[in-house]
């Protein structure tokens, strides 16, 4: 089966027996009518339908049968493919304004990479190159969709604990049979959990304990598998009322394993600490998933911009120079962030996978630099939307008896009420509401620990260079 299209991915949600718990009772039905699903799937479902409207862009003919397959799952071989990833990733992006978070290219991605370093597993005690290659091109052809779960639950964060439970808490091996082996135990954070087609389990590094050393991918409605939602931030089905939330709302999930069956033929590698402590960072993982992420914030933080001017211009208050000051910085932001994407493509370099990789640098500085301005854009909005922020009344109020108050009231030097109280719900959802803080939240911590980012770029960055200018120019200059 070539790329999907949205009807063809909603019926494959709405089929599956996934196992989904929210506010303490099972979902039953169609997901995709569920009131804290449908909004999500119904937009996703508009990203496989635009992948088929543009497949010139969108798609690439598969290595393997010719048929156009999803360009987020292209090994980029060139500059140009690269160029294209990008432009994929953008084109998806603005449907939802950079925020949906884990949008379909954000896992096809890691399994794309993590795939094409498959290399780095030959030869090496529990571990399954062929597995991983034959499922990256299963996903390619089919079009999967995927979720994924890297984090074990917080129980005891510190650096010395150990659990010590007879059931397990963070999800382990807990035996091998013929068939494959068992898990038991949870993992947290599966955003879109239990409406992908597949859940990707990979332990990304830390690891002591062999029985958490494991790399496998599993369908979502797999048996002992289950969903465990949080509350859902979609206000309503309005779109008027919640912009954003009714349509972008991802739910983020905790993931129970319950003595769930990995068949061999899914497992990529298992209880090698090594591998589980090394593979993620050796492989082309972090360049190119941060590319995806960072082309994916650009968009985020243009909507930012465009939020923020529309606001201005609505309420007339482009003369103040304190309002320009706070529109120019967000303007650097986008052009900072877009910058270092560019360089990154600009100096991309043929990896040893055989890969057009972009360069990494610029990435980390971009993925330390976008959980600190990412608040910084949300508040900028606030104090420009100002007491406007919580003047907004409702899509019925203006279809009620009073919508001529709301008319008189509430008109702006360039917009009618009704337009003017459009945007600033659209203000408002995008950072004051549940979901608003929910995506601060979330891209704050959207690659993990920002103070973890900030040392591994120490680490990674090549300061010695400048060291041994610096010394040449106290010699040359002493």
């Amino acid at each position: 089966m070539p790329a999907i299209n949205g009807n063809q991915y909603t019926d494959r949600i709405n089929h599956q027996h996934t196992s989904i718990w929210y506010d303490g009772k099972p979902i039953t039905g169609k997901l995709s009518e569920h009131p804290a699903f449908k909004g999500i799937i119904q937009s996703q479902a508009n990203l496989y339908n635009v992948q088929l409207e543009k497949k010139d862009l969108m798609t690439y003919p598969s290595p393997l049968t010719g048929e156009p397959v999803g360009a987020s799952y292209m090994q980029p071989k060139t500059k140009e493919d690269l160029i294209k990833r990008r432009e994929m990733i953008q084109t998806w992006a603005k449907k939802s304004g950079g925020l949906l978070g884990r949008s379909p290219d954000y896992m096809n991605t890691v399994l794309m990479a993590l795939a094409s370093s498959s290399k780095l597993l030959a030869n090496k005690p529990n571990c399954f190159p062929e597995n991983l290659v034959r499922f990256y091109e299963k996903a390619r052809e089919e079009d999967l969709s995927f979720t994924h779960t890297f984090i074990n639950p917080q129980v005891n964060r510190s650096q010395l604990y150990f659990e010590d439970t007879n059931k397990p808490i963070a999800a382990k091996i807990i035996k091998e049979t013929d068939k494959g082996m068992i898990i038991d135990g949870a993992r947290l954070l599966a955003t879109q959990g239990g409406i992908t087609d597949e859940i990707l389990v990979f332990s990304p590094g830390g690891i002591t304990d062999q029985a958490h050393a494991f790399f496998f991918s599993i369908p979502s409605d797999i048996d002992g598998l289950k969903f465990i939602c949080r509350e859902s931030f979609v206000g309503g089905d309005s779109t008027f009322n919640y912009p954003l939330s009714s349509r972008f709302e991802e739910m983020d999930t905790i993931v129970v394993f319950d003595h769930v069956l990995v068949p061999w033929e899914r497992v990529f590698f298992y209880k090698n600490i090594d591998v589980a402590n090394s593979f993620k960072n050796q492989s082309g993982f972090l360049p190119f998933t941060l590319h995806q992420a960072v082309a994916r914030q650009v968009v985020k933080a243009e909507l930012m911009l465009g939020v923020a001017q529309a606001i201005v211009d609505t309420i007339n208050i482009s003369e103040y120079q304190h309002v320009q000051e706070k529109v120019s910085e967000i303007i650097v932001y986008v052009e900072t962030m877009r910058g270092l994407l560019l360089k990154s493509e600009s100096n991309a370099q043929m990896d040893s996978f055989g890969l057009m990789r972009p360069e990494q640098e610029p990435l980390q500085a971009a993925i330390c630099t976008f959980p600190k301005i990412y608040p910084k854009m949300s508040e900028i909005v606030q104090f420009l939307g100002s007491s406007g922020m919580v003047s907004i009344p409702t899509e019925a109020d203006f279809q009620s008896e009073i919508r001529d108050d709301l008319d008189h009231y509430l008109q702006a030097t360039t917009k009618k009420a009704h337009d003017r109280v459009k945007l600033f719900r659209l203000a408002w959802d995008l950072t004051m509401s549940g979901f608003g803080t929910r995506q601060t939240q979330y891209e704050r911590f959207f690659f993990g620990n920002p103070i973890r980012l900030s040392t591994e770029l120490y680490h990674f960055y090549d300061k010695a260079t400048y060291v041994r200018w610096v010394e040449s120019f106290l010699d040359n200059n002493g």
